[in-house]
């Protein structure tokens, strides 16, 4: 019954911020074979996705669904649908972040306090803009620094939803922006389905960026460990 196989990438097709691998590039080849569409939702921008993937020819969502580009195999790029924006009230995110600074004691930091992504995303990075790749890896390994007050972050900036990011920082899309909706938005557009579809990804706990899908209507594939896809993917793949 499926017919679209969607992905996350980091954690779930690469290692965080890493080049996809020889292996799970075949793992994409034998999908494509098998006659699956193929499609990356991703937090990130498009492009920066694709250059991630090697140039891996597929369509990608971007952005929790902001950004949306389709794949030009004639020109062997991607060709932007659409690239949205949403207003950001700057002085008021700063605002309500020194206070979550001041009372969970997050009041050293490098660089700046809060970034902002011309999307209207914004990035509370608990370290700081210019924070050593170390010190971030050493913050929050299992994530339960966050975690603990995750509720009452996203409680703080109820006009985004709130993602626990990377290795030390919140991670914020403005609503009704998430994986979830970007993906239903899809299938709305080529009339697929919720049963037609099934999603790949890493990160579906509490506060997570695949959680919302996870906790919905379309199936949910789990991947624990980037290097065990194949696996996870079971008898969708020719190998499996």
């Amino acid at each position: 019954m499926v017919k679209l196989i969607a992905f996350d990438l980091d954690g779930t097709l690469t290692q965080h911020k890493t080049p996809l691998e020889e292996p799970n590039r075949r793992v994409l080849d034998e999908l494509r074979e098998r006659g699956f569409s193929l499609l990356m939702v991703g937090a990130g921008q498009c492009m920066r996705i694709f250059r991630q993937m090697g140039q891996y020819p597929i369509d990608i969502i971007g952005n929790y669904g902001m950004q949306y580009s389709r794949y030009d195999p004639s020109a062997g790029t991607l060709r932007p649908v659409f690239d949205r924006s949403v207003p950001c009230d700057r002085p008021e995110t700063e605002r309500r972040v020194a206070g979550l600074r001041e009372k969970y004691g997050f009041t050293v930091f490098r660089g700046e306090s809060v970034e902002f992504h011309p999307s209207g995303c914004v990035t509370f990075p608990i370290l700081g803009t210019q924070a050593e790749p170390q010190a971030k890896l050493a913050f929050d390994p299992d994530r339960s620094i966050r975690r603990r007050i995750y509720a009452e972050v996203a409680a703080c900036f109820p006009e985004y939803t709130v993602f626990v990011g990377g290795t030390s920082s919140f991670d914020m899309a403005p609503k009704p922006y998430n994986k979830y909706y970007a993906l239903a938005q899809l299938c709305a557009e080529r009339g697929l389905r919720h049963d037609e579809v099934v999603f790949v990804g890493d990160d579906y706990g509490i506060g997570g960026n695949d959680e919302a899908v996870y906790r919905s209507d379309f199936g949910f594939i789990r991947v624990d460990d980037y290097r065990m896809l194949r696996q996870a993917l079971g008898p969708l793949t020719a190998g499996g």
